[in-house]
């Protein structure tokens, strides 16, 4: 008898087991389904008893071709899936399997450099994309006793945004105006603005023309941006359910990367095409409409969305998710549906307007209209000690100037406020992807409260400011390192940049006049 045999007499349990072990089938239930209906992206089908919300599904087509979907809706005799791949080939009649797991995209630093669409899969020449994990794309936002306050700044190299409405790493700021005034350009400037600062950027394009997105992925690499940066692109030419999963693909792939303690920043562009989507499969599926055709739970869907974004305590390794949401409204209608929940959502918003953008005030952010609830408390030091009253006499300013249109005669006060308010303006206006270092703000807001400035013909200005900037290379590089430590400048640093400006701006001035 073998010594096997005696083994099973002798401890059959065991035995069995270990029998059992080594004759193991690798077998799956797999359960299938059938498609009965295909509608503009949305697939009906039956068979699925055991299906989850949310899981992933693969299709093939009575031609061979094999699709992806996703369950958006659960029937009581069917399930009802959004497509996230063009399916022409797929109707009524074609097989459905289950995967037993919901959606995931593949995260990592290998995604930094990469074009990636909303299922992770490449858009560019690089060839496959080498993923360090798989990450589901819903997920829950971290626990409030998982959080920190917001007090480390992220600049964006604009002026008007750093100065007057800093923003906070870890913090929501939405982008707010009409079409074709510059919001993305906003968004872009803040991406290049990131470069050398250790944050990893996340530009997010959803259902944007393709021409658009290529025009923005080539700027960003032509100023060297790509080399931090993820891209996650979905078109208008690509299905509802793809638009509607890429912004939660993005965040998955940014939330990865602040569990790992790096700091992130996505630019969502925009919600109001990812609302369209929502909503054009919320009527594909007949769920009922609510305010502007919107589904009741259009403000549920961004705001767990964007609940995502935060500060993560250090014990959770400290990292940060900084969500920059960019949302168009019609004709400067900020109470519009969309607008005012994102509004209500967020942190504070950044106003761009098209009165200033046809002034060519650029960018054009009405600092009036825009607030930071979180980023003051981030703000470097430095900051708050030259802007001060910067934005309430900018606001008297506005007022004066409009004012005056109707009174030629102003006292001597009245005139030089005036005057001082228009280099205000002059000051904020910024070439396009041409972000500022945080001492050259800091230095231009010194000689515009010194009063050098007022003595400057208005339109020479603009014409000197490059200048200026370059003479501040001659100062000290302990100077900028005292202020990005958390400090203020001291007596004999404010000097030396007044001085600067005396230098370049009366000097320069007198020499064009």
């Amino acid at each position: 008898m073998s010594e096997r045999i005696k083994n099973f007499f002798r401890e059959p349990l065991a035995a069995i087991a270990d029998a059992a072990a080594e004759v193991k089938p690798a077998l799956r239930a797999v359960e299938f389904g059938t498609v009965t209906s295909m509608n503009a992206g949305i697939v009906r089908a039956t068979g699925l008893s055991n299906a989850g919300y949310l899981e992933l599904v693969h299709i093939t087509a009575a031609d061979g071709s094999a699709h992806t979907g996703m369950i958006i809706d659960l029937l009581a005799d069917a399930v009802q899936i959004a497509m996230l791949d063009a399916a022409p080939g797929v109707a009524a009649g074609a097989e459905v399997t289950r995967t037993g797991r919901s959606l995931e995209v593949p995260v990592g630093t290998s995604l930094i450099g990469r074009v990636v669409n909303g299922l992770g899969e490449p858009l560019d020449d690089r060839g496959a994309v080498a993923a360090e994990d798989h990450w589901p794309v819903e997920r829950d936002s971290p626990p409030i006793m998982d959080r920190q306050a917001v007090t480390v700044p992220l600049a964006t190299g604009i002026l008007a945004v750093d100065a007057l409405i800093p923003i906070g790493r870890g913090q929501r700021e939405l982008i707010v105006g009409d079409r074709q005034c510059g919001k993305t350009a906003i968004a872009l400037d803040t991406i290049i603005n990131q470069k050398g600062q250790d944050v990893v950027a996340i530009y997010c394009a959803i259902g944007m023309p393709l021409s658009s997105v290529a025009t923005a992925i080539a700027e960003l690499r032509s100023h060297g941006a790509m080399e931090h940066t993820i891209c996650v692109v979905s078109s208008g030419e690509d299905t509802p359910g793809h638009n509607f999963i890429t912004p939660f693909a993005a965040t998955a792939m940014g939330e990865y990367l602040m569990a790992k303690g790096r700091d992130v920043l996505i630019v969502y562009d925009d919600l109001t095409h990812h609302a369209r989507s929502y909503r054009e499969l919320s009527l594909l599926l007949r769920r009922p409409p609510a305010r502007e055709a919107f589904p009741g739970d259009i403000f549920y869907l961004h705001s767990r969305l964007l609940e995502r974004a935060t500060h993560l305590s250090y014990d959770n390794g400290g990292g940060s998710l900084t969500a920059l949401p960019i949302v168009e409204t019609e004709a400067e209608n900020i109470s519009a549906y969309i607008p005012t929940n994102l509004i209500s959502i967020t942190d504070g918003q950044i106003y761009v307007s098209p009165r200033l953008f046809s002034q060519a005030q650029l960018p054009a952010i009405d600092v009036m209209r825009s607030v930071s609830r979180v980023g003051g408390q981030a703000q470097l030091p430095g900051y708050r000690g030259v802007t001060g009253e910067l934005r309430l006499s900018f606001a008297q300013f506005e007022e004066l100037e409009a004012f005056s249109r109707f009174d030629a005669a102003a006292d001597e006060n009245t005139r030089k406020a005036l005057e001082r308010g228009r280099r205000v303006r002059e000051v904020l206006k910024q070439v396009r992807l041409s972000p500022r270092s945080v001492m050259e703000q800091i230095a231009l807001i010194l000689v515009l409260n010194a009063g050098i400035l007022d003595a400057v013909p208005i339109e020479t200005v603009s014409m000197l400011i490059p200048a200026f900037i370059a003479s501040l290379r001659n100062l000290p590089q302990t100077m900028t390192e005292h202020v990005l430590g958390g400090h203020r400048l001291t007596d004999g640093e404010t000097e030396s940049i007044i001085a600067a400006g005396k230098k370049i701006f009366q000097a320069s001035a007198k020499d064009m006049t």
